[in-house]
Protein backbone atom coordinates (compact mmCIF):
# COMPACT_ATOMS: atom_id res chain seq x y z
CA UNK A 1 0.00 0.00 0.00
CA UNK A 2 3.14 2.51 0.82
CA UNK A 3 4.41 2.17 -2.83
CA UNK A 4 0.85 3.03 -4.18
CA UNK A 5 1.04 6.66 -2.50
CA UNK A 6 5.29 6.91 -3.16
CA UNK A 7 5.68 6.04 -6.48
CA UNK A 8 8.99 5.82 -7.89
CA UNK A 9 10.18 8.47 -9.96
CA UNK A 10 12.94 7.35 -12.54
CA UNK A 11 15.33 9.72 -13.95
CA UNK A 12 16.78 10.00 -17.41
CA UNK A 13 20.32 11.61 -18.50
CA UNK A 14 22.04 10.80 -21.76
CA UNK A 15 25.67 11.87 -23.18
CA UNK A 16 27.48 11.17 -26.16
CA UNK A 17 30.45 13.54 -27.55
CA UNK A 18 29.08 16.83 -27.36
CA UNK A 19 25.67 16.10 -27.07
CA UNK A 20 23.82 15.89 -23.56
CA UNK A 21 20.37 15.77 -22.28
CA UNK A 22 20.94 16.61 -18.39
CA UNK A 23 19.00 15.07 -15.60
CA UNK A 24 14.98 15.22 -15.82
CA UNK A 25 12.45 12.91 -14.31
CA UNK A 26 10.79 10.32 -16.91
CA UNK A 27 7.44 10.81 -18.80
CA UNK A 28 4.58 9.88 -16.05
CA UNK A 29 3.35 6.69 -17.88
CA UNK A 30 0.72 5.79 -14.69
CA UNK A 31 -3.06 5.37 -16.01
CA UNK A 32 -5.51 7.57 -16.93
CA UNK A 33 -8.55 8.89 -15.33
CA UNK A 34 -7.12 8.30 -11.74
CA UNK A 35 -6.61 12.25 -10.52
CA UNK A 36 -6.20 11.15 -6.69
CA UNK A 37 -3.26 9.69 -7.73
CA UNK A 38 -2.11 11.70 -9.94
CA UNK A 39 -2.14 14.34 -6.43
CA UNK A 40 -0.31 11.96 -4.53
CA UNK A 41 2.26 11.31 -7.07
CA UNK A 42 2.63 15.22 -7.14
CA UNK A 43 2.97 15.42 -3.05
CA UNK A 44 6.61 12.83 -3.74
CA UNK A 45 7.47 14.98 -7.30
CA UNK A 46 5.59 17.61 -8.93
CA UNK A 47 8.43 16.82 -11.99
CA UNK A 48 7.18 13.78 -12.35
CA UNK A 49 3.35 14.06 -13.31
CA UNK A 50 3.90 15.30 -16.68
CA UNK A 51 3.24 13.10 -19.75
CA UNK A 52 4.85 13.38 -23.08
CA UNK A 53 2.20 15.11 -24.74
CA UNK A 54 2.50 17.93 -21.97
CA UNK A 55 5.43 19.35 -23.53
CA UNK A 56 3.28 20.52 -26.11
CA UNK A 57 1.75 23.81 -27.09
CA UNK A 58 -1.61 23.95 -25.93
CA UNK A 59 -4.24 24.67 -22.98
CA UNK A 60 -6.08 21.29 -21.40
CA UNK A 61 -7.73 21.09 -18.01
CA UNK A 62 -8.09 17.84 -15.32
CA UNK A 63 -10.50 17.94 -12.03
CA UNK A 64 -9.24 17.13 -8.96
CA UNK A 65 -11.40 15.86 -6.06
CA UNK A 66 -13.94 18.36 -7.59
CA UNK A 67 -11.52 21.83 -8.37
CA UNK A 68 -10.49 22.38 -12.02
CA UNK A 69 -6.69 23.07 -12.65
CA UNK A 70 -6.05 24.56 -16.38
CA UNK A 71 -2.67 24.23 -17.91
CA UNK A 72 -1.60 26.43 -19.81
CA UNK A 73 1.42 25.40 -22.15
CA UNK A 74 1.01 28.75 -25.30
CA UNK A 75 2.83 31.46 -25.44
CA UNK A 76 -0.21 33.60 -26.44
CA UNK A 77 -2.35 32.73 -23.80
CA UNK A 78 0.21 32.84 -21.07
CA UNK A 79 0.41 36.42 -22.19
CA UNK A 80 -3.34 36.71 -21.73
CA UNK A 81 -3.26 35.10 -18.60
CA UNK A 82 -0.32 37.30 -17.19
CA UNK A 83 -0.12 40.56 -18.82
CA UNK A 84 -4.28 41.35 -20.87
CA UNK A 85 -5.87 39.35 -17.91
CA UNK A 86 -3.37 40.08 -14.74
CA UNK A 87 -5.99 41.49 -12.80
CA UNK A 88 -7.77 38.75 -12.94
CA UNK A 89 -5.14 36.10 -11.93
CA UNK A 90 -2.36 38.39 -10.00
CA UNK A 91 -3.20 35.85 -7.01
CA UNK A 92 -0.72 33.04 -6.49
CA UNK A 93 -1.94 29.68 -5.91
CA UNK A 94 -3.42 28.65 -2.15
CA UNK A 95 -0.49 26.63 -1.99
CA UNK A 96 2.32 29.13 -2.59
CA UNK A 97 0.81 31.67 -0.41
CA UNK A 98 0.19 29.15 2.56
CA UNK A 99 3.49 27.79 2.27
CA UNK A 100 5.49 31.03 2.40
CA UNK A 101 2.84 32.94 4.70
CA UNK A 102 4.43 31.96 7.86
CA UNK A 103 7.88 32.95 6.50
CA UNK A 104 7.54 36.22 4.29
CA UNK A 105 4.18 37.72 5.98
CA UNK A 106 2.74 39.46 3.35
CA UNK A 107 5.66 40.44 1.37
CA UNK A 108 5.69 41.36 -2.31
CA UNK A 109 6.07 37.88 -3.57
CA UNK A 110 2.83 36.35 -2.19
CA UNK A 111 0.53 39.95 -1.64
CA UNK A 112 -1.87 40.42 -4.03
CA UNK A 113 -4.66 43.83 -3.90
CA UNK A 114 -3.81 46.79 -2.49
CA UNK A 115 -0.59 45.52 -1.01
CA UNK A 116 1.08 43.94 -3.99
CA UNK A 117 -0.23 47.45 -5.91
CA UNK A 118 1.26 49.84 -2.97
CA UNK A 119 4.59 48.23 -2.50
CA UNK A 120 5.72 46.81 -6.01
CA UNK A 121 7.00 50.45 -7.43
CA UNK A 122 8.93 50.65 -4.07
CA UNK A 123 11.07 47.42 -4.13
CA UNK A 124 11.35 47.03 -8.29
CA UNK A 125 13.09 50.93 -7.70
CA UNK A 126 15.28 49.23 -5.40
CA UNK A 127 16.46 46.65 -7.10
CA UNK A 128 15.96 48.15 -10.76
CA UNK A 129 18.85 47.45 -13.60
CA UNK A 130 20.07 51.02 -13.11
CA UNK A 131 20.80 50.21 -9.67
CA UNK A 132 22.38 47.11 -10.24
CA UNK A 133 25.96 48.36 -11.31
CA UNK A 134 26.96 50.22 -7.77
CA UNK A 135 26.55 46.37 -6.26
CA UNK A 136 28.84 45.05 -8.57
CA UNK A 137 31.54 45.60 -6.60
CA UNK A 138 29.73 43.45 -3.90
CA UNK A 139 29.64 40.80 -6.18
CA UNK A 140 33.26 41.19 -7.31
CA UNK A 141 34.29 41.20 -3.37
CA UNK A 142 32.51 38.43 -2.52
CA UNK A 143 33.05 35.70 -5.04
CA UNK A 144 36.59 35.96 -5.05
CA UNK A 145 36.68 36.04 -0.86
CA UNK A 146 34.76 32.46 -1.77
CA UNK A 147 37.52 31.93 -4.36
CA UNK A 148 40.46 32.32 -1.57
CA UNK A 149 38.82 30.31 0.64
CA UNK A 150 38.50 27.55 -2.15
CA UNK A 151 42.54 28.03 -2.83
CA UNK A 152 43.10 27.20 0.67
CA UNK A 153 41.76 23.59 0.33
CA UNK A 154 43.81 20.76 -1.26
CA UNK A 155 43.42 20.58 -5.24
CA UNK A 156 40.54 17.86 -5.62
CA UNK A 157 38.85 19.01 -2.29
CA UNK A 158 35.01 17.79 -2.44
CA UNK A 159 32.36 20.04 -1.28
CA UNK A 160 28.81 20.69 -1.66
CA UNK A 161 28.19 23.06 -4.21
CA UNK A 162 24.77 23.67 -3.58
CA UNK A 163 25.65 24.98 0.15
CA UNK A 164 28.57 26.68 -1.06
CA UNK A 165 26.53 28.58 -3.73
CA UNK A 166 23.86 29.06 -0.84
CA UNK A 167 26.21 30.91 1.51
CA UNK A 168 27.52 33.23 -1.80
CA UNK A 169 24.67 34.62 -2.86
CA UNK A 170 23.10 34.69 0.49
CA UNK A 171 26.55 37.15 1.57
CA UNK A 172 25.98 38.64 -1.60
CA UNK A 173 22.63 40.09 -1.11
CA UNK A 174 22.84 40.78 2.63
CA UNK A 175 25.82 43.03 1.81
CA UNK A 176 23.59 44.09 -0.67
CA UNK A 177 20.19 44.65 0.41
CA UNK A 178 21.48 45.35 4.29
CA UNK A 179 24.62 46.71 3.66
CA UNK A 180 26.61 44.76 6.32
CA UNK A 181 28.61 41.49 5.98
CA UNK A 182 26.29 37.90 7.38
CA UNK A 183 29.27 36.40 8.00
CA UNK A 184 29.69 32.52 7.76
CA UNK A 185 27.30 31.66 10.66
CA UNK A 186 24.49 34.13 10.07
CA UNK A 187 25.02 33.09 5.93
CA UNK A 188 24.95 29.33 7.06
CA UNK A 189 21.94 29.26 9.49
CA UNK A 190 19.60 31.21 6.60
CA UNK A 191 20.77 29.02 4.17
CA UNK A 192 20.17 25.62 6.10
CA UNK A 193 16.84 27.27 7.77
CA UNK A 194 15.41 27.87 4.43
CA UNK A 195 16.62 24.38 3.06
CA UNK A 196 14.56 22.88 6.00
CA UNK A 197 11.81 24.91 5.20
CA UNK A 198 11.61 24.07 2.26
CA UNK A 199 11.54 19.78 2.60
CA UNK A 200 9.01 20.54 5.44
CA UNK A 201 6.52 22.51 3.51
CA UNK A 202 4.27 20.21 1.75
CA UNK A 203 4.22 20.37 -1.61
CA UNK A 204 0.08 20.16 -2.10
CA UNK A 205 -2.83 21.99 0.12
CA UNK A 206 -4.72 19.17 0.28
CA UNK A 207 -7.45 22.26 1.80
CA UNK A 208 -7.99 23.43 -1.62
CA UNK A 209 -8.59 20.48 -3.35
CA UNK A 210 -11.16 19.69 -0.35
CA UNK A 211 -12.97 22.74 -1.38
CA UNK A 212 -11.31 25.79 0.71
CA UNK A 213 -10.44 28.71 -1.37
CA UNK A 214 -7.83 30.03 0.42
CA UNK A 215 -6.16 26.82 1.38
CA UNK A 216 -5.54 25.46 4.83
CA UNK A 217 -2.66 27.03 6.89
CA UNK A 218 0.74 25.16 6.74
CA UNK A 219 0.79 23.18 10.31
CA UNK A 220 3.17 24.85 12.10
CA UNK A 221 5.31 22.12 13.67
CA UNK A 222 7.93 22.66 16.43
CA UNK A 223 10.65 21.74 14.18
CA UNK A 224 8.98 24.27 11.24
CA UNK A 225 8.69 27.18 13.90
CA UNK A 226 12.53 26.67 14.36
CA UNK A 227 13.78 26.95 10.86
CA UNK A 228 11.61 30.09 10.74
CA UNK A 229 13.15 31.49 13.77
CA UNK A 230 16.29 31.16 12.77
CA UNK A 231 15.92 33.39 9.56
CA UNK A 232 13.60 35.57 11.38
CA UNK A 233 16.58 36.50 13.86
CA UNK A 234 18.96 37.55 11.85
CA UNK A 235 16.91 39.43 9.59
CA UNK A 236 15.03 41.35 11.83
CA UNK A 237 18.33 41.93 13.91
CA UNK A 238 19.55 43.85 10.80
CA UNK A 239 16.29 45.99 10.21
CA UNK A 240 16.39 46.63 13.52
CA UNK A 241 20.01 47.93 13.42
CA UNK A 242 18.87 50.24 9.99
CA UNK A 243 15.88 51.65 11.72
CA UNK A 244 18.24 52.84 15.30
CA UNK A 245 20.73 54.36 12.59
CA UNK A 246 23.49 51.92 12.18
CA UNK A 247 22.70 51.01 8.88
CA UNK A 248 25.26 51.67 5.56
CA UNK A 249 23.26 54.05 3.61
CA UNK A 250 23.49 52.75 0.25
CA UNK A 251 21.77 49.39 1.15
CA UNK A 252 18.28 48.45 0.12
CA UNK A 253 17.00 47.97 3.30
CA UNK A 254 18.22 52.07 3.85
CA UNK A 255 16.16 52.81 0.81
CA UNK A 256 13.42 51.02 2.05
CA UNK A 257 13.38 53.00 6.00
CA UNK A 258 13.83 56.39 4.06
CA UNK A 259 11.03 56.07 1.12
CA UNK A 260 8.99 55.02 4.43
CA UNK A 261 9.70 58.35 6.51
CA UNK A 262 8.91 60.23 3.24
CA UNK A 263 5.67 58.46 2.48
CA UNK A 264 4.53 57.67 5.88
CA UNK A 265 0.87 55.90 4.47
CA UNK A 266 3.03 53.02 3.06
CA UNK A 267 2.75 51.83 6.43
CA UNK A 268 6.21 50.12 6.27
CA UNK A 269 6.75 49.07 9.93
CA UNK A 270 9.30 46.51 11.51
CA UNK A 271 6.73 43.52 10.51
CA UNK A 272 6.36 44.90 6.50
CA UNK A 273 10.44 46.15 6.69
CA UNK A 274 11.23 42.69 8.00
CA UNK A 275 8.90 40.72 5.67
CA UNK A 276 10.24 42.81 2.51
CA UNK A 277 13.37 42.31 3.08
CA UNK A 278 12.94 38.90 4.20
CA UNK A 279 11.25 38.32 0.50
CA UNK A 280 14.17 40.18 -1.23
CA UNK A 281 16.21 37.86 0.71
CA UNK A 282 15.56 34.58 0.05
CA UNK A 283 14.07 35.30 -3.64
CA UNK A 284 17.56 36.40 -4.40
CA UNK A 285 19.53 34.21 -2.90
CA UNK A 286 17.39 30.82 -3.28
CA UNK A 287 17.01 31.37 -6.74
CA UNK A 288 20.72 32.51 -7.93
CA UNK A 289 22.37 29.81 -5.97
CA UNK A 290 19.65 26.93 -7.23
CA UNK A 291 21.16 28.67 -10.60
CA UNK A 292 24.56 28.34 -10.42
CA UNK A 293 24.43 24.93 -9.10
CA UNK A 294 22.73 23.49 -12.08
CA UNK A 295 25.19 25.65 -14.16
CA UNK A 296 28.46 23.83 -12.19
CA UNK A 297 26.48 20.11 -13.14
CA UNK A 298 25.65 21.14 -16.90
CA UNK A 299 29.17 21.98 -17.44
CA UNK A 300 30.61 19.45 -15.01
CA UNK A 301 29.15 17.13 -17.77
CA UNK A 302 29.46 19.16 -21.23
CA UNK A 303 33.47 19.34 -21.12
CA UNK A 304 33.06 21.21 -24.69
CA UNK A 305 30.91 23.88 -23.14
CA UNK A 306 33.24 24.61 -20.37
CA UNK A 307 36.20 24.85 -22.41
CA UNK A 308 34.89 27.36 -24.38
CA UNK A 309 33.72 29.13 -21.06
CA UNK A 310 37.25 28.95 -20.40
CA UNK A 311 38.81 30.31 -23.82
CA UNK A 312 35.82 33.43 -23.35
CA UNK A 313 37.06 34.25 -19.65
CA UNK A 314 40.59 34.46 -20.85
CA UNK A 315 39.90 36.49 -24.06
CA UNK A 316 37.87 38.80 -22.69
CA UNK A 317 39.64 39.25 -19.17
CA UNK A 318 42.89 38.05 -19.77
CA UNK A 319 44.48 37.46 -15.88
CA UNK A 320 42.63 39.95 -14.53
CA UNK A 321 39.45 39.06 -12.14
CA UNK A 322 36.46 39.62 -14.33
CA UNK A 323 34.65 42.43 -13.28
CA UNK A 324 30.94 43.89 -13.61
CA UNK A 325 31.83 45.75 -16.67
CA UNK A 326 32.86 42.62 -18.32
CA UNK A 327 29.43 41.57 -18.28
CA UNK A 328 28.33 42.40 -21.29
CA UNK A 329 31.46 40.59 -22.85
CA UNK A 330 30.69 37.23 -21.78
CA UNK A 331 28.44 36.15 -23.90
CA UNK A 332 28.68 32.82 -23.81
CA UNK A 333 28.97 33.35 -19.98
CA UNK A 334 25.21 34.73 -19.83
CA UNK A 335 24.13 32.16 -22.46
CA UNK A 336 25.15 29.36 -20.45
CA UNK A 337 23.01 30.94 -17.51
CA UNK A 338 20.08 31.85 -19.72
CA UNK A 339 20.13 28.05 -21.06
CA UNK A 340 20.60 26.84 -17.10
CA UNK A 341 17.33 28.82 -16.46
CA UNK A 342 15.73 27.39 -19.09
CA UNK A 343 16.42 23.51 -18.34
CA UNK A 344 16.22 24.24 -14.97
CA UNK A 345 13.49 27.37 -13.62
CA UNK A 346 14.66 27.77 -10.09
CA UNK A 347 10.68 28.35 -9.70
CA UNK A 348 9.51 25.35 -12.14
CA UNK A 349 5.71 26.09 -11.38
CA UNK A 350 4.09 29.40 -11.93
CA UNK A 351 0.30 28.70 -10.36
CA UNK A 352 -2.34 31.33 -10.19
CA UNK A 353 -5.87 31.59 -9.13
CA UNK A 354 -8.82 32.87 -11.00
CA UNK A 355 -10.80 35.54 -9.34
CA UNK A 356 -13.65 35.65 -11.76
CA UNK A 357 -14.78 32.55 -14.17
CA UNK A 358 -12.94 33.70 -17.79
CA UNK A 359 -12.67 31.86 -21.07
CA UNK A 360 -8.71 30.49 -21.60
CA UNK A 361 -8.74 29.32 -24.92
CA UNK A 362 -11.79 27.20 -25.27
CA UNK A 363 -11.68 26.24 -21.78
CA UNK A 364 -13.88 27.97 -19.40
CA UNK A 365 -12.48 28.59 -16.36
CA UNK A 366 -14.30 28.79 -12.81
CA UNK A 367 -13.62 31.50 -10.33
CA UNK A 368 -11.39 29.91 -7.73
CA UNK A 369 -10.15 27.69 -10.71
CA UNK A 370 -6.06 26.73 -10.13
CA UNK A 371 -4.25 28.00 -13.47
CA UNK A 372 -0.48 26.24 -14.28
CA UNK A 373 1.80 27.83 -16.14
CA UNK A 374 4.75 25.87 -15.80
CA UNK A 375 8.30 26.85 -17.31
CA UNK A 376 10.14 23.43 -16.94
CA UNK A 377 7.46 22.50 -19.64
CA UNK A 378 6.98 25.13 -21.60
CA UNK A 379 10.87 25.56 -21.72
CA UNK A 380 11.29 21.77 -23.07
CA UNK A 381 8.59 22.20 -25.70
CA UNK A 382 9.76 21.16 -29.12
CA UNK A 383 7.58 23.71 -31.31
CA UNK A 384 9.58 26.61 -29.22
CA UNK A 385 12.96 24.72 -28.73
CA UNK A 386 15.13 22.72 -31.04
CA UNK A 387 16.07 19.65 -29.08
CA UNK A 388 14.67 21.02 -26.15
CA UNK A 389 15.83 18.37 -23.21
CA UNK A 390 19.91 19.27 -24.61
CA UNK A 391 22.36 21.57 -23.06
CA UNK A 392 22.65 24.16 -25.80
CA UNK A 393 24.03 27.45 -24.99
CA UNK A 394 24.33 28.73 -28.46
CA UNK A 395 20.54 28.73 -28.84
CA UNK A 396 20.91 32.35 -26.89
CA UNK A 397 23.66 33.83 -28.49
CA UNK A 398 24.44 35.46 -32.00
CA UNK A 399 21.58 37.77 -31.13
CA UNK A 400 18.53 34.79 -31.18
CA UNK A 401 15.56 35.03 -28.37
CA UNK A 402 13.31 32.85 -27.89
CA UNK A 403 9.79 33.30 -28.77
CA UNK A 404 7.89 36.13 -26.18
CA UNK A 405 6.08 34.13 -23.23
CA UNK A 406 8.31 31.03 -24.23
CA UNK A 407 10.91 31.67 -21.84
CA UNK A 408 10.21 32.90 -18.37
CA UNK A 409 12.14 31.31 -15.16
CA UNK A 410 11.98 35.38 -13.88
CA UNK A 411 8.08 34.92 -14.25
CA UNK A 412 6.62 37.52 -16.96
CA UNK A 413 3.87 40.62 -17.12
CA UNK A 414 3.52 42.95 -14.04
CA UNK A 415 4.53 40.49 -11.63
CA UNK A 416 8.14 39.34 -13.75
CA UNK A 417 10.91 39.60 -10.69
CA UNK A 418 11.63 42.41 -9.91
CA UNK A 419 15.26 41.43 -9.05
CA UNK A 420 15.65 40.30 -12.43
CA UNK A 421 18.88 42.39 -13.47
CA UNK A 422 20.29 41.90 -10.44
CA UNK A 423 19.92 37.96 -10.14
CA UNK A 424 20.82 37.78 -13.98
CA UNK A 425 24.31 39.60 -13.47
CA UNK A 426 25.05 38.25 -10.30
CA UNK A 427 25.35 35.03 -11.90
CA UNK A 428 26.91 35.43 -15.11
CA UNK A 429 29.84 37.61 -12.71
CA UNK A 430 29.99 34.98 -9.81
CA UNK A 431 30.23 31.90 -12.49
CA UNK A 432 32.88 34.12 -14.55
CA UNK A 433 34.88 34.81 -11.31
CA UNK A 434 34.96 31.39 -9.89
CA UNK A 435 35.10 29.29 -13.85
CA UNK A 436 38.57 32.06 -14.81
CA UNK A 437 40.30 29.92 -11.50
CA UNK A 438 38.56 26.31 -10.61
CA UNK A 439 36.82 23.42 -12.62
CA UNK A 440 34.00 22.22 -10.86
CA UNK A 441 33.24 17.92 -11.34
CA UNK A 442 30.35 15.97 -9.99
CA UNK A 443 32.02 13.49 -8.01
CA UNK A 444 32.11 10.56 -10.09
CA UNK A 445 29.09 7.76 -9.44
CA UNK A 446 26.80 10.68 -7.95
CA UNK A 447 23.01 10.47 -9.50
CA UNK A 448 21.57 13.97 -10.44
CA UNK A 449 17.82 14.27 -9.19
CA UNK A 450 16.14 17.37 -9.80
CA UNK A 451 13.14 18.29 -7.15
CA UNK A 452 10.92 20.76 -6.98
CA UNK A 453 9.63 21.84 -3.17
CA UNK A 454 9.11 25.46 -3.02
CA UNK A 455 11.99 25.78 -5.85
CA UNK A 456 13.98 23.61 -8.03
CA UNK A 457 17.19 22.04 -6.12
CA UNK A 458 19.37 18.54 -7.40
CA UNK A 459 18.11 16.33 -4.42
CA UNK A 460 20.84 16.59 -1.35
CA UNK A 461 22.80 19.12 -3.39
CA UNK A 462 25.47 18.43 -5.37
CA UNK A 463 28.85 16.63 -3.90
CA UNK A 464 31.51 18.39 -6.22
CA UNK A 465 35.45 18.46 -6.54
CA UNK A 466 37.37 21.77 -6.85
CA UNK A 467 39.98 21.76 -9.33
CA UNK A 468 42.53 24.67 -9.99
CA UNK A 469 42.93 25.81 -13.28
CA UNK A 470 45.11 29.34 -12.71
CA UNK A 471 45.96 32.14 -10.53
CA UNK A 472 45.51 35.56 -11.87
CA UNK A 473 49.17 36.70 -11.94
CA UNK A 474 48.30 39.96 -10.32
CA UNK A 475 44.36 41.19 -8.71
CA UNK A 476 42.60 44.34 -9.78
Amino acid sequence: MAGWFHQPVKFREELSEEKFQPARADYYAGPPGKPLRLLLQARTDFLSIWRNDDFTEKVSQIRLIGRQVILVNSPDLIRQVVVKRHENFERKSPQMRRALEFLLGDGLFISDGDTWKQRRPLVADIVHAKRVPAFGPVMERTTSELVERWNGMPDGAQVNVLHEMAGLTAEIIARSVFGNQLGDDSAAAVTEGFTSYQSLVDSINLGYFLGFDDGLPVLRTPTLRRSVKRIHRIIDKVVEDHLEGRGDHNSMVELLIRRQQRNPELKLDLVALRNEAATIFMAGHETTAATLTWAWYLLSRAKWVEKALHDEISRVCGDRVPTIDDVPQLELCKAIIEETLRLYPPVPILARQARQAEMIGDIAAERGSLVLIVPWLLHRTESLFEDPHHFRPDRFMGGRRPTPYSFIPFASGPRVCPGLHFGLTEAILCLAIIAQQFRVAVVDGHKVEPICRLTLRPKGGLPVTLHRRQRPSHDR
